[in-house]
């Protein structure tokens, strides 16, 4: 039996059959209003999609975007560990259910829960997953919680939790971490791909490892981040494909964006993270490829790979920011 998997494109076409007629100018307004309070240095320890308005505003400017974050760092979890399939899956924070749209294409049908303290967004999320024609999308529970403490768990296979630490205040945002820990056998955490970004990743890392899981992604191990703090921080780049739609909302004239996001994925389960990871964006030059790597025994390197090297020179010319390195078929 063919079944239906949610991509890019269909998460596109669900945002713009939803949103049609969407006036222009509250949108933008909206995003602009969001954009401040997500850009903001102080904790909401609250839910900043208010109405219909945000929510809608919130979908057509961040949905696409969190899709391909967390689709990002759910193949990082798939390549960890290709044998794993979650039966269960909780979005802590899910709003619109974003992350779930990612879940529901990296694994056939885990059932799905999606937490969030706002109303509409939940609303429009099941709307949303309505129009997936995806059976575990349109079969996925979507119910009101308070975020961060006090949030009580049901045991799961998978937590997702993205884009959501920054909305808390630090102590929920450790018992966010600590909830999810005790809950799941893997917990993926993604924010953005910032300097305060990767700080909460990391203390979130952390936390994750004292309870007891392995690093799965990005890291190649589960010691210390070989970052000295505040000398630069972890990030990849996700690209993403603006509709019409995304466009319009977010003023932009290009096709296409690039989102910036840090994330950490931990599991409980053996895993086999890779031996080293591309962090940075390769550079390519005439006869050789630069390569900045974490690895696992000699934590940051950089790597410059030559014509010299035959098979790996032309795999290193096709190698992409956050991928493992080498490549399985090099080794």
């Amino acid at each position: 039996m063919n079944v239906t998997l949610p991509t890019a494109e269909s998460l596109r076409s669900a945002l713009a059959g939803l949103l049609d007629g969407l006036p222009p100018k509250q949108a933008a307004q909206a995003v602009d209003r969001l954009i401040a309070s997500y850009r903001g240095t102080t904790p909401t320890d609250a839910p900043v999609l208010r109405d219909r308005s945000d929510v809608a505003a919130y979908a057509a400017y961040r949905m696409p975007a969190t899709f391909e974050a967390v689709r990002s760092a759910l193949a990082a979890l798939c390549d960890a560990a290709p044998e794993w399939v979650p039966a269960t899956h909780t979005d802590i924070g899910g709003g619109t259910g974003a992350a779930s749209w990612a879940v529901a294409g990296a694994w056939e049908g885990p059932a799905t829960t999606v937490l969030d303290w706002a109303e509409p967004a939940l609303e429009l999320g099941r709307e949303l997953a309505g129009l997936s024609g995806v059976p575990a999308l349109r079969g996925a529970r979507w119910e009101k919680a308070r975020i961060g403490a006090a949030l009580e768990l049901a045991p799961t296979d998978l937590v997702t939790v993205s884009y959501v630490l920054k909305e808390l205040t630090e102590l929920a945002r450790t018992e966010l971490v600590d909830v999810a820990a005790a809950a799941a056998q893997a917990v993926v955490i993604v924010e953005p791909g910032t300097p305060d970004g990767y700080a909460r990743i990391i203390e979130a890392r952390d936390r994750l490892i004292a309870a007891g899981l392995t690093v799965a992604a990005p890291c190649p191990h589960s010691a210390a981040c070989p970052i000295e703090p505040g000398t630069d921080w972890c990030h990849f780049s996700a690209r993403v494909s603006r509709s019409s739609l995304h466009r319009r909302v977010k003023g932009g004239s290009l096709s296409h964006e690039d989102e910036k996001f840090s994330y950490v994925v931990a599991t409980r389960f053996p895993v086999l993270p890779v031996a080293a990871r591309v962090i940075r964006k390769p550079q390519i030059r005439k006869g050789q490829v630069l390569l900045e790597l974490c690895t696992r025994d000699e934590g940051l390197a950089r790597s410059t790979v030559t014509k010299r090297h035959g098979e790996l020179y032309r795999a290193a010319r096709d190698i992409a920011w956050g991928d493992a390195w080498p490549p399985a078929d090099t080794e």
